[in-house]
């Protein structure tokens, strides 16, 4: 999978409210409700990792859910790190 140019990272970006972007990752943070419904989506999101055999960051602090992405094999943001973070949208 090739990288993405820069202009398909801001277009893909802007149907990604909230994702922003960190060097070679996309990032979000969800806040939770609760630890514990922190700890669900973490659940759910590595789900939806399993499935799409990509898998991100988490990085989980009390109520927040911190995911990164990207593509390491590819060096670099690629359509399957945006086609996740829908995927991760969806479930949020």
């Amino acid at each position: 999978m090739t990288p993405c140019s820069e202009a398909e990272i801001t277009a893909a970006l802007s149907g990604l409210p909230g994702w922003v972007r960190e060097g070679d990752e996309i990032v979000k943070r969800f806040e939770r409700p609760s630890f514990a419904d922190a700890v669900a989506f973490v659940v759910r999101v590595g789900f939806l990792a399993e499935a799409a055999d990509h898998h991100p960051d988490l990085d989980l602090r009390w109520r927040t859910v911190r995911v990164a992405l990207t593509t390491h094999d590819a060096g670099g943001l690629t359509a399957r790190d945006f086609a996740l973070a829908e995927a991760v949208e969806g479930i949020a």
